[in-house]
């Protein structure tokens, strides 16, 4: 697909949005108090994705015993029916693989471990639905599930993804236009670069791109990745805030 099927003549893309929009974005704290200590659930576009958080807790595991610090373990399942294959994917798949040690060492990073030594926090990540930027989605999610269960942070961790296009017709590959929170159809058909950044700051902390794209194309992906954490952050604070007024509200406070 070129870039012309990608953006329309007005500049708008498959789904109606411009280059610099979000997609729709639904999110909602303790989706399971009874099963775990921190949960959530989100939605941005069509990728679903389902936060559990337990801990921190005694370590299952000796060898997950760590006399300084909080070990921190995550673990990603992606539904049978996710995408548009029906693929279930298991443990030793190579995504998921990827996905699990990208997202462990993001977050071990940014949680404050040092507060619970020689105890565990398990993370569980279930993809119900895929339409692009599902690193990032995840991302999201487990920052809303630890805050839902009081883990302490440095500051929130915020993904978001950046796409590029470019014209078949030009011969110069060190052209062209990003697009932010890229969809299912662009994920699939575009250089694709995932960014996690420490709240509002430009502080990456994760950051994944799978294609051979030219130095200034990967400058203007992540300048408008970077971009949109921010605006993110702002969507995530919002939930949160939501989410106390209502437990306030409540009386649970």
């Amino acid at each position: 697909m070129s870039r012309y099927e990608i953006l329309s003549p007005e500049g708008l893309r498959v789904d109606g949005r411009r280059w610099n929009e979000i997609r729709r974005f639904h999110a909602q704290l303790s989706t399971q108090p009874a099963a775990a200590d921190g949960s959530s659930y989100v939605e941005q576009g069509n990728t679903k994705v389902v936060c559990t958080v337990t801990g921190p807790a005694e370590a299952s595991m000796r060898s997950k015993q760590l006399h300084d610090k909080t070990s921190v373990t995550v673990e990603v399942t992606f539904a049978a029916f996710s995408g548009t294959e029906r693929k279930r994917r298991g443990k030793n798949d190579k995504r998921v693989q990827e996905m699990r040690t990208m997202l462990q060492r993001t977050f071990a990073s940014a949680i404050l471990t040092h507060l619970h030594p020689r105890s565990e926090i398990t993370i569980s990540l279930h993809i119900l639905s895929q339409d692009g930027g599902v690193l990032a989605t995840c991302v999201n999610a487990i920052t809303l599930a630890l805050i839902d269960a009081g883990v302490p942070m440095t500051d929130y961790v915020v993904g978001m993804t950046a796409g590029i296009t470019t014209s078949t017709s030009s011969e110069d590959k060190t052209e062209g236009e990003p697009l932010l929170d890229v969809n299912g159809i662009e994920d699939s058909d575009l250089p694709t670069l995932t960014v996690a950044t420490l709240g509002a700051t430009e502080n990456i902390s994760l950051l994944q791109l799978e294609n051979k794209v030219h130095m200034t194309l990967v400058e203007s992906m992540l300048a408008a990745a970077i971009d949109g954490c921010a605006k993110m952050k702002e969507m995530l604070d919002e939930v949160v805030r939501k989410h106390g007024e209502e437990v306030a509200r409540s009386g649970a406070l």
